[in-house]
């Protein structure tokens, strides 16, 4: 099991396993946060935090929640706003510790314009 953590430790995620790939997006928000994102299901990623302890934000076409941690500000993980076992949920890896994914390969995506993937297999 792997765990990350937002800075002061009060906001926790859990997940089994590694990401299989991270996504470095360019688009408005993920730039502004400074985030690479892990995918998985809310069935297999577990917030583990007091009540309270977070606050969603909401945007654009209202799809997604970006969660972050009231006491120190750092930016934890996004869900779909319709939630589901299997819906997708975004882990910002940079707060699992650096070896956990040091050789998971990063895949850089236009969100910012083409949605599309800028790698060669993209």
């Amino acid at each position: 099991m792997l765990t990350a953590s937002c800075h002061c430790g009060a906001v926790r995620l859990e997940v089994d396993e590694a990401p299989r790939t991270l996504t470095d997006c360019n688009c408005s928000i993920c730039r502004r946060y400074g985030t690479l994102w892990g995918y998985y299901t809310r069935r297999s990623a577990r917030v583990v935090s007091p009540a309270g302890a977070m606050s969603a934000y909401v945007w654009g076409d209202r799809r997604l929640e970006f969660y972050h941690c009231n006491t120190c500000g750092c930016v934890t993980h996004w869900e779909n706003v319709e939630k589901g076992p299997e819906s997708r949920v975004g882990l910002n890896a940079r707060l699992l510790e650096p070896d956990a994914i040091a050789s998971v390969r990063v895949r850089r995506l236009d969100g910012a314009s083409t949605w599309k993937y800028l790698d060669e297999d993209g």
